[in-house]
């Protein structure tokens, strides 16, 4: 079984991260997205609220699954019998520090990373400049899915 993980902080998942999944669940048997937990991180989501609302947005496809870890990424992967890490590259920034990490990875381990390209229509997006934006009363309902937009303004809402 070919089985790829695709790790992140998804807070919140953005319609950028659901574009690089739809299009990981063609290329492996198996994805799996890793909630990462890093406890020096401030969250606007808990590890389980990012949890549900990644496997609310990824129902549709049937080999895709959602899991946490805190530690290394080539650990889950070794434990998991991940083949695989995906990441997502907008721009030459990430690319930058993505290969240092796919080449940190592929020393520790042997596990290669795949970078997929995103979608030119969500080059500019991330969680942070989702978060960022609705913070301060923006609109955001085409950058999330729309059960996603509603936990946002929740969460708001309850800040205020």
């Amino acid at each position: 079984m070919r089985r790829a993980v695709y790790p992140g902080s998804y807070d919140p998942v953005t319609n950028g991260h659901l574009d690089i999944v739809e299009r990981a669940a063609t290329q492996f048997d198996e994805v799996i997205i890793a909630v990462m937990i890093n406890k020096s991180k401030k969250y606007l989501f808990s590890v389980e609220e990012r949890m549900d609302m990644l496997t609310e947005a990824t129902s549709r496809f049937p080999n895709v699954r959602v899991d946490s870890w805190h530690g290394l990424l080539v650990e889950y992967c070794k434990v998991n019998d991940v083949q695989a890490i995906v990441k997502g590259l907008r721009a030459v920034s990430d690319f930058d520090y993505e290969l240092q990490m796919a080449q940190m990875n592929h020393q520790l381990s042997g596990i290669d990373t795949l970078f997929m390209v995103t979608n030119p229509l969500y080059s500019f997006l991330s969680s942070s400049l989702v978060r960022e934006v609705a913070t301060w009363g923006g609109d955001v309902s085409h950058l999330v899915p729309r059960f996603v937009l509603e936990r946002l303004q929740r969460r708001m809402s309850e800040g205020r």
